[in-house]
């Protein structure tokens, strides 16, 4: 087998400083043209996007909670900041600014971070796209070699008017800027390959200058005033409505914005590296208090309201950044900039950095968005908030979007569909959608019709049951059942819910409206399967079926991605091969969360002793140097099988069997438990019920042991990059329990329950001298 690749280590301080200060260039480089670009759309005054960049960077990328996230001049601010200007001026929109952020630092101490992540995504992306539509029509005059107008409405109104009167250098600067930006990332072969070192943004603006200072094109160019006459806030002027309006429109849209940006730079730190060389992941309040401080910064100093951005989180990201210090730096050259190079930055065109924003425009319209709301049937929300957005302004087009989902959400939840047929002589009722004291005139309408003494299917294919439908249905059964009818109430894969005889007191176990709709097609009576068998494969079939009706449609998402991005699980859990043992159900875990061993007895062979079977150290190989996955977990379960042939079957060598030659491995177990020399464990305070449960616990000690000895499991705990967990599940209690640890050995400890009010990551351990008791004489 040929030798994989090794872990590679965290990255020393001194090549984090390096990495930190190479992708600090690299997001300056695009932050400087964005900020003026930004700046320009909005009407404010240039430097005011150069005052929003440092802020971000220094303040923000310092006191955030996102170490990757670069902050800066907005785009998703642009349509609101422009508002402002247009109807307060300048100046009290940077009062309104230094508001915004107090009023950030306050939701940040609140701790409601993770409350703006409430909103619905189709909202937020079709407020997104609203934005993008504004900027594109207001850019799309400067690119034509116009002025823009005062609202997207008028703009799109003029639109005729300003093609019939183009300006040809301004549009030839901008097509080339535009060209540059699509083509630079597809430059091939190895010039190309060099050249795509530099980002897109700066290459496009660049080219653009030369181009139009070569030719002596009679363009308006960037015009930086000295820094002596820069504006500053003055005391908000105007209607105290009017400017908290404004305060909550800046305080919206820069948090929802950070914060999703937040999130996202998590999943891509998640997707491009190994989880060592990963810096901590955000902390959302944190990060909105690093927001309402630099909006703080920015605002006092004359700048624009600051967020969070994509563009320049990404291309810190892919540019090899380990730690906030980046972000910071990014920040101190923009600074430097503003000082040094006032005389190359008034050589820009306009037009040219009117197309790069009119770009970041068109990106922010996402056609993955689109098809995803239009996948979830939410594409009445996105569109409806974006043309609020683009013809109302930020705040309404949310305040429509927000009620047109609320008003989605009713019409879902009172819409159910209630239909009676009779096949047979059985009247089977079935009723799609949720079921709620809305639906309850029509379910007892439909009940009552069918005679008393009929035999009933009632089929409920919802998710959701209220008190007053499940009431209405309940006392309908009961009555039925004792006027000598019969009822049966299933899901929609046909499992029945309810038995047959009916009453309150039947069987409910599990209802088709839980969320967990898997547990139907295992929630059956032993009875009912006995009096109807299936055919061979039926059930497997009905099973499938289920699936790709209920299940897969909820799944599909995740999968997909899962699909594109490849697995990443967050720990290899090594099981035993018993049915009962449902890893996802004991875990609470999902696709892509754990890469599974499952064998006879959770069983890890001794490094060299696999006996030509090298699949289970084939399996931790891969987990630990190709997965890297952070954490090994070996469950254990009661009444093993495998254990009970340990302790009652002679051993035999060679082994007769296949089974035999597989449980040798177990055969340490068996030592162990024998030996004087090792205590035994107890389980929640008390001692194991029999000899099996006790093999079954020691099995699982003996096997973490085990896993000692391979070598990539023991590299990575001498780095401290790995974890090792015991686990036993006791079957007939539903009970996990979890190894503590009390001094850091594997050997004699408490398998604690871990019960709901008490997650694992809090059990206290149980110190040694009390978690140990030693095995009678």
């Amino acid at each position: 087998m040929p030798e994989l690749p090794p872990l590679h280590p965290p990255a020393p301080e001194e090549t984090g400083t390096v990495s930190d200060f190479s992708a600090s260039i690299a997001v300056f480089l695009i932050a400087l043209p964005l900020s003026l670009g930004i700046a320009l759309a909005t009407g404010a005054p240039l430097q005011a996007g150069l005052v929003a960049a440092a802020a971000g960077g220094i303040v923000a990328g310092r006191f955030g909670g996102a170490p990757l996230l670069v902050s800066g001049a907005s785009a998703g601010l642009t349509v609101v900041t422009a508002e402002l200007i247009q109807r307060y001026g300048w100046r009290t929109t940077c009062a309104i600014t230094v508001l915004a952020g107090a009023v950030q630092l306050g939701l940040a101490l609140l701790r409601t971070a993770r409350t703006a992540l409430m909103v619905s995504p189709a909202i937020v992306h079709g407020m997104l796209a609203g934005i993008g539509v504004t900027i594109v029509v207001a850019q799309l005059h400067i690119v034509l070699g116009g002025t823009p107008q005062s609202s997207a409405v008028a703009n799109v109104l003029e639109l005729p008017a300003q093609l019939a009167d183009l300006h040809p250098g301004a549009l030839a600067v901008s097509a080339l800027t535009l060209g540059v930006l699509l083509a630079w990332p597809r430059l091939p072969g190895r010039a190309g390959r060099v050249l795509r070192k530099a980002p897109a943004a700066l290459a496009a603006v660049t080219l653009a200058t030369a181009v139009a200072a070569l030719a002596g094109l009679g363009l308006p160019r960037v015009d930086l005033p000295s820094w002596r006459s820069h504006a500053l806030p003055e005391l908000p002027q105007g209607p105290v409505l009017g400017i908290v309006a404004a305060v909550v429109a800046v305080t919206l849209v820069g948090s929802v914005e950070s914060l999703l940006s937040a999130v996202a730079t998590d999943k891509l730190i998640a997707a491009e590296r190994p989880a060592v060389a990963r810096p901590p992941r955000a902390s959302l309040n944190r990060e909105l208090g690093g927001q309402g401080l630099a909006n703080l910064v920015s605002g006092a100093l004359g700048g624009l309201p600051v967020a969070g951005g994509a563009v320049r989180s990404i291309t810190n990201v892919k540019s090899g950044a380990t730690s906030r210090r980046s972000a910071v730096l990014h920040g101190v050259w923009v600074l430097l900039a503003a000082g040094l190079l006032i005389p190359v930055l008034d050589l820009i065109p306009l037009a040219a950095l009117a197309a790069l924003v009119l770009a970041v425009g068109v990106q922010m319209v996402s056609i993955t968005h689109l098809r995803s709301v239009t996948r979830h049937r939410e594409f009445l929300v996105y569109a409806v908030t974006t043309t609020a957005v683009v013809v109302c302004g930020v705040l309404t087009g949310v305040a429509v979007g927000i009620a047109v989902a609320v008003a989605v959400a009713l019409n879902r939840l009172a819409r159910t569909r209630i239909t009676v047929t009779q096949e047979g002589g059985v009247h089977r009722l079935r009723a799609r959608g949720q079921l709620t004291f809305l639906a309850v005139p029509r379910l007892s309408r439909e009940l009552n019709a069918i005679p008393q003494d009929a035999h009933v299917v009632v089929e409920l294919a919802g998710s959701f049951m209220d008190h007053a439908a499940y009431e209405t249905l309940q006392d309908w059964q009961d009555a039925q059942v004792a006027h000598g009818g019969r009822v049966e109430v299933t899901g929609r894969a046909g499992a029945p819910v309810a038995g047959s005889g009916g009453g309150r007191s039947g069987h409910h176990c599990c209802r088709p409206w839980t969320p967990w709709h898997a547990v139907q097609n295992h929630c059956r009576h032993r009875s009912a399967a006995a009096a109807a068998p299936r055919p061979v494969g039926g059930q497997l079939a009905s099973g499938i079926s289920a699936f790709q009706r209920d299940t897969a449609p909820l799944v599909r998402g995740e999968l997909a991605r899962l699909a594109r991005e490849g697995q990443r699980p967050s720990q290899l859990f090594l099981t035993c091969a018993d049915s009962r043992l449902v890893t996802s159900m004991i875990t609470a875990s999902g696709p892509g969360d754990l890469f599974t061993v499952r064998n006879v007895g959770n069983l890890v062979p001794r490094p060299g002793a696999e006996s030509g079977d090298d699949s289970v150290a084939a399996a931790i190989q891969y987990a630990v140097d190709v997965l890297e996955v952070s954490s090994i977990t070996v469950c254990g379960h009661s009444g093993c099988g495998a254990m009970q042939a340990l302790l009652t079957t002679p051993q035999e060598d060679p082994p007769a069997t296949a089974l035999h030659r597989w449980l040798r491995h177990g055969r340490p177990s068996l030592a162990r438990m024998a030996s004087r020399d090792h205590p035994w464990a107890r389980i929640a305070g008390r001692l194991p019920a029999d000899a099996v449960e006790q093999l079954c616990l020691t099995n699982v000690v003996q096997q973490l042991e085990h896993l000692r000895a391979h070598e990539s499991v023991a590299r990575r705990l001498a780095e401290g990059t790995l974890e090792l967990h015991g686990v036993y599940f006791h079957v007939g209690e539903a009970q996990a329990y979890l190894l503590t640890d009390g001094d850091g050995c594997i050997e004699g400890h408490v398998f604690a329950s871990v019960d709901p009010g008490h997650p694992t990551d809090v059990i206290e351990p149980i110190p040694r001298r009390t978690a140990l008791e030693q095995a009678p004489a």
